[in-house]
C-alpha cells in the first residue's frame, strides 16, 4: 500500500515524538560510556528535542540542539530556548566547545555524511566524545521505507539492503545504510579514537504497546544477540569516538 508521506518525511525521517524503553535503553547505553552531569552538550538533528530535554533535566543544563526543519525546533524550544536551525554539514558553533555530540539515526539523512562527522569532531573537546546511533547495513529490513515506479512506500521492507549497491539506492535513494567499515571510514584522517563500536536491537515498542507478551519474547530474543556474532544483523550501529 503506498502512504501519502511527503517527501520532508522520506527525506529526513521521522523523530521520536514519545518517550519509551527503546528510547531509555539508548540514554542508559550513552550515559554507561561518558560522565554527562555537567556536560556541555550538542544533539546532532534533535528532531523535537526527545533526548535534549531529557539530557537537560536529568544530567546537565548545558545542553544545546538543532534540527534541520523549523517546525520542529520551533516546538522543541518549548523546553530548548536555545534551540536552532541548521545544516549539519556547517554547523555555527566554535571549535573544541562541546563536552558530548549526540546523534540519534541522523547521519543516514545528511547530504553529506563525511562532512557531518567532521563538523561533530571539529566542535567536539579534546577527549570529548562522539556518541551515535545509526542504521546498520545488515539488519534484515529497510526501516525508512522504499520507492518503486515514483511512489514512495513507507514501512519496513525486507532486505533492500542485502541488494548491490547500484539496485539498493534505487529502492531507499533517500537514506543510506552503513556496514561497520563504511560506518568507520567516515572518520578516517579525523582525530579521533574510536572507543567503542558495537550493533544493537531496537526496542520495538510498538509491538510492546500492541502485544506486550510477544513484544516481551522478543526483546528477551534479541537483546542477549548481540553478546553474540548474531549482533551483525542488530538494528543500528552504537559507535562511540573520542577526540584525540
Amino acid at each position: 500500500m503506498t502512504h501519502q508521506y511527503s517527501n520532508q518525511a522520506a527525506l529526513r525521517g521521522e523523530p521520536s515524538y514519545v518517550w519509551r524503553s527503546g528510547q531509555e535503553r539508548r540514554l542508559q547505553l550513552i550515559a554507561q560510556q561518558t560522565n554527562l552531569h555537567q556536560a556541555r552538550l550538542l544533539e546532532f538533528g534533535a528532531g523535537v528535542g526527545m533526548y535534549a530535554s531529557q539530557f537537560k533535566h536529568r544530567f546537565t543544563p548545558y545542553v544545546q540542539a538543532f534540527d534541520i526543519e523549523l517546525e520542529r525546533v520551533q516546538e522543541m524550544r518549548a523546553d530548548i530556548s536555545t534551540a536552532i536551525v541548521s545544516a549539519g554539514e556547517a554547523l555555527p558553533y566554535p571549535n573544541n566547545y562541546f563536552d558530548v555530540v549526540f546523534s540519534n539515526e541522523v547521519i543516514e539523512h545528511v547530504v553529506n555524511d563525511r562532512q557531518a562527522i567532521a563538523e561533530m569532531v571539529r566542535v567536539t573537546k579534546s577527549n570529548g566524545h562522539i556518541m551515535l546511533f545509526c542504521p546498520n547495513r545488515w539488519y534484515p529490513f529497510e526501516t525508512h521505507g522504499h520507492y518503486w515506479k515514483g511512489d514512495y512506500h513507507f514501512g519496513n521492507t525486507p532486505l533492500i539492503n542485502y541488494l548491490p549497491n547500484r539496485w539498493r539506492d534505487q529502492l531507499a535513494p533517500h537514506v543510506r545504510a552503513y556496514t561497520a567499515h563504511g560506518l568507520r571510514d567516515l572518520f578516517s584522517d579525523l582525530p579521533v579514537q574510536i572507543v567503542h563500536h558495537h550493533r544493537i536491537f531496537g526496542g520495538y515498542d510498538n509491538i510492546v504497546q500492541r502485544a506486550p507478551l510477544l513484544g516481551k519474547i522478543l526483546r528477551g530474543i534479541l537483546y542477549p544477540l548481540e553478546k553474540t556474532p548474531l549482533r551483525w544483523f542488530g538494528l543500528s550501529h552504537w559507535l562511540v569516538a573520542q577526540k584525540q
